[in-house]
């Protein structure tokens, strides 16, 4: 392949990740501004609809918001804005608004265990490509995935219970819907970062 098509095909790639994110982006705002219109039909009432509305916004734009105030100068990790690492970063709150708009989280059975494990695999996926350097080994990126798969789990679950489980139904159960929701996400987490220090290491051609 030739310098010209490989920098054709990069630009490519980089143009699908921009437009996907920006998609994404605006359907998740979409939702949230209809859950405040119509609150009812939003799939998130009673489910800590106020922390959802507050919570979601700042998660689809941290990435955005690190980059125009410290990124895009002092970051050594990338020359342009990172668009994929955008997208992974932005698809699980827009997924959970989705998944709960549709009442797929109540409705069907494994719904909440594939979410738990896949959308912990996305966002430590963005998160690894945005911050972490490329020239971590095998081993380092899955201690890395881990540590912030785990984390981030962990917060996320203490985050539900004060804001709705303790006073729900759902508390009776909690215990072991908990330990199951980290360890999936954290699995989740550490598929991720395996298979994105395989996609960084594999030749491009």
């Amino acid at each position: 392949m030739t310098t010209m098509t490989a920098t054709t095909v990069a630009a490519t790639r980089v143009s699908w990740a921009r437009y996907a994110a920006l998609a994404a982006k605006v359907l998740l705002f979409g939702l949230l501004l209809s859950a405040l219109i119509w609150p009812d039909l939003s799939g998130i009432k009673g489910k800590a609809s106020t922390a959802r509305l507050v919570v979601y916004p700042i998660g689809a734009m941290i990435l955005p918001l690190w980059w125009w105030a410290y990124g895009r100068t002092k970051s050594k990790l990338h020359h342009r804005f990172p668009w994929t690492a955008d997208l992974l970063m932005t698809l699980p709150w827009l997924i959970d608004l989705i998944g709960n708009r549709f009442n797929l989280f109540d409705t069907v059975d494994w719904w909440d265990d594939a979410m738990h494990f896949i959308l912990w695999g996305f966002l430590t996926a963005g998160v690894l490509l945005a911050f972490a350097p490329r020239d971590l080994s095998r081993g380092l990126t899955a201690f890395v995935a881990l540590g912030f798969g785990a984390t981030a789990a962990v917060v996320w679950e203490v985050g539900e219970y004060f804001a709705f489980i303790r006073s729900s139904p759902e508390l009776q159960s909690a215990y072991t819907d908990t330990l199951g929701d980290l360890a999936l996400g954290t699995l989740g987490a550490l598929l991720a970062g395996l298979i994105l220090y395989q996609v960084r290491v594999t030749p491009r051609h």
